[in-house]
């Protein structure tokens, strides 16, 4: 639903404009990039427990609603044991209070928010660090 819902909070990028921005930082950084979207959790969590054999050194992750109650996704990204970022385009801190809670973000390396879709772009040049090590 980006770039049609909530424009004022989440901007006019669509998920096709992220992820050619993406792949855009991937091929002048040197780092493969896959991006993934579901609205279904299963598979959400499938593809986290996944990428450790997938040979990803990192995940960056907007769980978007699931950030406030999906111990599943949480309970993945601590199985998968690899540097985790979780970002939103939004600042979730200065929006409504139940949106302040994240129970991913203890599972997460840290977090990024309130930057746009340049949050993604943040976490991925976080990652790019801490994997370069």
């Amino acid at each position: 639903m980006l770039g049609t819902r909530e424009p004022g909070t989440y901007g006019s990028a669509t998920l096709a404009d992220i992820e050619a921005m993406l792949a855009q930082w991937g091929a002048a950084n040197g780092a493969a990039i896959e991006s993934f979207q579901s609205n279904d959790e299963a598979l959400l969590v499938e593809k986290i427990q996944g990428a450790p054999r997938a040979g990803f050194c990192g995940i960056v992750i907007n769980p978007a609603a699931f950030t406030h109650y999906s111990v599943a996704l949480r309970d993945a990204l601590l199985s998968a044991a690899l540097p985790a970022v979780e970002v939103h385009i939004s600042n979730v801190h200065k929006r409504e209070a139940f949106r302040r809670h994240s129970v991913t973000a203890p599972a997460c390396t840290g977090q990024i928010t309130g930057f746009g879709t340049h949050s993604y772009i943040l976490g991925l040049d976080a990652l790019k660090s801490i994997c370069s090590k």
